[in-house]
């Protein structure tokens, strides 16, 4: 009997926690020269998602690739941020900048699917968004690349949000 209930709450745990796809974007090897040769550490670029509106970035560096994964993973699921969707799509077209790169989102109506590349694609799909058009400009790091997609995330906004910001006290009285 006691085995039988070992068994039974094992399988309980992992329904509980909430379901976070983790998508590695980048992983980089930086050597440094040492007297005895090189020595190798290793930095992975993760991205976090619950496919619902939540999306988190983490980098992680560590002496082996699985720790640094696990590191950025980590990193990821702590900065967790909630973005405002229409649907499967964003409400309205939006710019974002971090470091040297800018990324041009906008939205697409169904069957369009996700039109991104590399890191912004990873963040795209792991906020849930199936129908977007992206453009990528300025440098092509990995790094700048998914900051520059979560900075325009972040400014999306929904109908009442954009509605208080331009007409104030008048309407939230119509409503």
């Amino acid at each position: 009997m006691s085995r039988q209930n070992r068994s039974f709450s094992h399988k309980k745990e992992p329904e509980e926690a909430p379901e976070y796809v983790e998508k590695v974007v980048h992983i980089n090897r930086c050597a440094k020269v040492v007297k005895g040769g090189r020595r190798f550490s290793f930095s992975a670029l993760v991205v976090t998602g619950n496919q619902k509106g939540e999306v988190g970035v983490g980098y992680g560096k560590a002496k082996e690739v699985p720790e640094a994964i696990r590191k950025g993973t980590e990193q990821a699921k702590k900065n967790l941020v909630t973005i405002n969707l229409r649907g499967d799509t964003i409400p309205h077209h939006v710019m974002g900048e971090a470091d040297g790169g800018k990324v041009l989102l906008r939205p697409a109506s169904d069957g369009t699917g996700v039109i991104a590349g590399g890191g912004c694609r990873a963040v795209l799909e792991s906020v849930g968004i199936k129908n977007i058009l992206s453009k990528s400009l300025g440098s092509n790091n990995h790094l700048a690349m998914v900051k520059a997609t979560m900075a325009a995330l972040q400014q999306l906004r929904s109908n009442e949000e954009i509605k208080n910001v331009r007409f104030g006290d008048r309407a939230t009285a119509e409503a």
